[in-house]
């Protein structure tokens, strides 16, 4: 697009939420105490010689409590720079945001995305690279950053993204439940089992004593699950310029797990955002399978929980994951000094990230998730290696959080849940999608 998008208007001071769901706040909320978004009229920072930097992200609900909290304690600490952050509606709108500033040539001097959706954002056209060497004089390199995650920063040989984090589905366990249901040892820890039928049989142990479900899963947001499933078993997903592969087989044995999850009753056959947390938190269900950024939902409720990492259906851990990255939106005439403040800000956050951590995401920087005081974290710490068994989405415009490809699977694979589809038929629907989104050109 060339038409230039109108600036934000400055709202007024957003209200506390009152419930720590992640996207809680409305669009163009300001996503700090005293922290107004960009409006008409000369800056203030050019008044009084600061630095100007603005900053947008997608954090909402308990993630935008603990941005709030990380982004007072870095401008304490910067009286130098006029930092200010807004927080935008997570999902398309945030993204059609960013497309929309950077294709004016005036987006934020800093902005936070999902590292699945680089591809959708056009870097080189809409994303401006990152220069490693400033990068590395502040601290942040490949050094410090899990090597699966920091090669997903690159595209076409450049960098363009700083990892925050990494957040993936793990598991959660209700320990009262599971107490009850005789599964946990002596440390309260989960019993270890591996394979389908080792899992089935847990969950059949613990829907015993809740009389109702055994796992609680979000019927209505099925693909990451199946993601999960499907990579356990090495399956990939090839997308080309005009066809795609994948393998049927470990496709169907992926949703087979789905459907008899919910045919057997062990899983809700429907369940749909916070009814997922509901069914664990009030004790229907002994587990659940959900992102790692719902333990805040858990403490607010004050469920006795811990977390472990995806479970082994298929003999591994692996687990449908992300990574929040910092990314440089265009702009037609960027200030090295306000690149060399955004570049400042982001290596500041990485290095606080224990903050970021305690909301359940898994800090991208290594010396953090290697430090006593994250070791101290629970049940944060319990599931740090799923970092290292996070399986990212296959590179397309479509793909990705808040993607379409996400949007398209959600009706064959909630059939499996429902009931009103074998695993046969939803492929077959699932498959039709992935063909329909590769015959749409790239908006981009």
């Amino acid at each position: 697009m060339r038409v230039r998008p109108p600036e934000p208007p400055t709202p007024p001071e957003p209200p506390v939420p009152r419930g720590p769901g992640r996207r809680a706040f409305p669009a163009g909320a300001v996503a700090a105490s005293g922290l107004a978004a960009a409006g008409c009229g000369p800056s203030p920072a050019l008044l009084s010689g600061r630095t100007r930097l603005r900053q947008w992200n997608l954090f909402a609900g308990g993630d935008g409590m603990r941005m709030i909290e990380m982004h007072d304690a870095y401008g304490r600490e910067h009286p130098g720079v006029d930092f200010r952050a807004t927080t935008f509606t997570w999902g398309s709108p945030f993204y059609t945001k960013v497309a929309m500033g950077a294709a004016g040539g005036r987006g934020a001097d800093i902005a936070t995305v999902h590292v699945s959706r680089l591809e959708s954002l056009a870097p080189g056209r809409l994303l401006d690279p990152i220069d490693p060497v400033m990068l590395a004089e502040a601290g942040i390199d490949d050094t410090v950053v899990l090597p699966q995650i920091w090669e997903k920063c690159f595209f076409d040989g450049e960098l363009y993204a700083i990892p925050i984090d990494t957040h993936v589905l793990i598991q959660f366990v209700n320990l009262d439940v599971c107490r009850r249901a005789g599964v946990l040892d002596a440390d309260d820890r989960l019993v270890e089992v591996s394979g389908l039928d080792g899992y089935l049989d847990l969950l059949r142990e613990i829907q015993g004593a809740t009389g109702e479900y055994g796992l609680s899963v979000d019927t209505w947001a099925p693909w990451p699950n199946f993601w999960a499933l499907y990579r356990q078993q090495d399956g990939d997903l090839v997308i080309g310029e005009d066809d795609f592969e994948l393998d049927d087989d470990k496709a169907l044995a992926a949703m087979e797990v789905m459907y008899r999850l919910s045919e057997e009753g062990l899983s809700p056959r429907h369940s749909m955002l916070a009814d997922t947390a509901a069914n664990l938190a009030n004790g229907q269900a002994g587990l659940m399978i959900h992102g790692n950024w719902e333990i805040p939902t858990l403490e607010a409720a004050g469920t006795e929980f811990t977390a472990t990492q995806f479970p082994a259906v298929f003999g591994n851990n692996r687990t449908r994951g992300d990574s929040h990255c910092y990314v440089f939106p265009h702009q037609r005439d960027r200030d090295p000094e306000r690149t060399r403040a955004a570049v400042g800000y982001a290596a500041w956050m990485l290095r606080h990230s224990i903050t970021w951590a305690a909301g359940g995401h898994i800090p991208a920087y290594l010396p953090v998730v290697e430090s006593d005081e994250y070791d101290a974290l629970h049940p944060q710490s319990e599931y740090a290696e799923a970092a290292e068994n996070v399986q990212f989405e296959p590179q397309a415009w479509f793909s990705g959080s808040a993607g379409r490809l996400q949007e398209e699977a959600t009706g064959p694979l909630t059939t499996l849940h429902q009931g009103t589809q074998t695993p046969e038929q939803a492929l077959d629907q699932l498959k039709a999608a992935i063909r329909n989104l590769i015959a749409v050109p790239s908006p981009v």
